[in-house]
């Protein structure tokens, strides 16, 4: 049996099982808290980690980190989420702390191996798998194995930036589409809402006269404050308190503005997916974390619509867009096939 770690933001799971997606043997959930930094989730590992192997006889360890890794050195380069972290030799504490040899890999890498393996990038090849999250995160598979570039990092796609303009760092596809991103968006909305332009009064239907178009102008004008009043309310009046949950459940009732952001989020990343498939050509892109559970009608059928939009046209056609079928415990199962990976090696 081997044993499959994750170490996220909030959440810590170990699970037993093999590396074949066959089902773990056992699980342990636990929450993190970050006011502890790194020593409280390595004081977690040692608390939880010894009756796991000792219940199972493990043999291996596979991890996948919330942050980026040093796979080679087995060293966490730094957490974007919690202190502590920067530079730690996670792989050689493992082997030290519980006697067995160790593999760590980032959080996506892992989560993209597991559904290239066992989930719903079985079959394809490559597979790309993207997290949307409190981040953007992104994995490539190639013939079963995490492309890894140079050792420094790769397959980052929530850190290109939509277009020339965007010299700066943060002005990055997480900024317009992960979590945080379409919650900060949102949040703008409501606190300084954007001047009419006369061009919105076309949508829907063609206006000749004045009075149309002031009609018209009235009808965009109380629908834009309905919809704001609805927002607010699910946020009770706090706009800062607005979550990209609140806004899914705006859109999927129709609220307007709701919906008006999410395509603005979907139309960035899916020019983002456009430029990796040009680059990569994948036969399968795989999509999990919190924000893909707005689903079909919200997430996936427009953003599907975006990229075709902007896709290198004799690639169109050629690759598919699905959701992840793992669940929560993908990094899990991911760590796994890393054990084994560190058994053989």
């Amino acid at each position: 049996m081997l044993l499959g770690i994750e170490i996220g933001g909030t959440k810590l799971q170990l699970g037993v099982g093999q590396p074949d997606g066959s089902g773990l043997a056992e699980l342990v959930r636990l929450d993190i808290d970050a006011r502890r930094g790194a020593t409280g989730i390595l004081e977690q590992i040692s608390a939880a980690a010894p009756a796991l192997l000792s219940r199972h006889s493990v043999r291996a360890i596979g991890c996948g980190f919330g942050g980026p890794v040093d796979v080679d050195a087995g060293r966490v380069v730094k957490s974007h989420h919690v202190a502590g972290w920067t530079d730690f030799p996670l792989g050689t504490w493992l082997t030290r702390q519980l006697g067995l040899p160790a593999m760590v890999a980032n959080d996506a890498d892992t989560a993209g191996l597991a559904e290239a393996l066992y989930g719903a990038g079985r079959g394809a090849n490559p597979v790309f798998y993207i997290t949307i999250g409190t981040g953007i995160g992104g994995g490539l598979i190639i013939d079963g194995q995490i492309y890894r570039g140079n050792g420094a990092g790769a397959a980052e796609l929530g850190h290109l930036r939509p277009g020339l303009q965007f010299d700066d760092p943060e002005s990055n596809l997480e900024s317009f589409a992960a979590g945080w991103g379409i919650a900060a968006a949102a949040q703008e909305r409501l606190l300084h809402p954007s001047p009419k332009r006369l061009n919105v009064v076309a949508a829907g239907k063609k206006v000749k006269r004045p009075d149309e178009v002031r009609q018209r102008l009235i009808e965009i004008e109380e629908a834009d404050e309905e919809h704001v009043a609805d927002l607010l309310e699910r946020c009770n009046g706090h706009a800062e308190s607005l979550t990209t949950k609140m806004v899914g459940e705006a859109a999927a009732a129709g609220n307007g503005l709701a919906l008006d952001i999410l395509r603005r989020a979907w139309q960035a990343l899916g020019w983002g997916i456009a430029q990796m498939i040009t680059l990569l050509a994948p036969e399968r892109i795989v999509i999990g974390g919190g924000v893909a559970l707005l689903g079909e009608d919200l997430l996936f059928r427009p953003l599907r619509r975006e990229v075709d939009r902007y896709v290198f046209p004799p690639l169109a056609g050629t690759f598919e867009i699905v959701p992840a079928k793992l669940g929560e415990e993908m990094v899990v199962y991911g760590a796994l096939a890393l054990a084994a990976e560190a058994l053989a090696g």
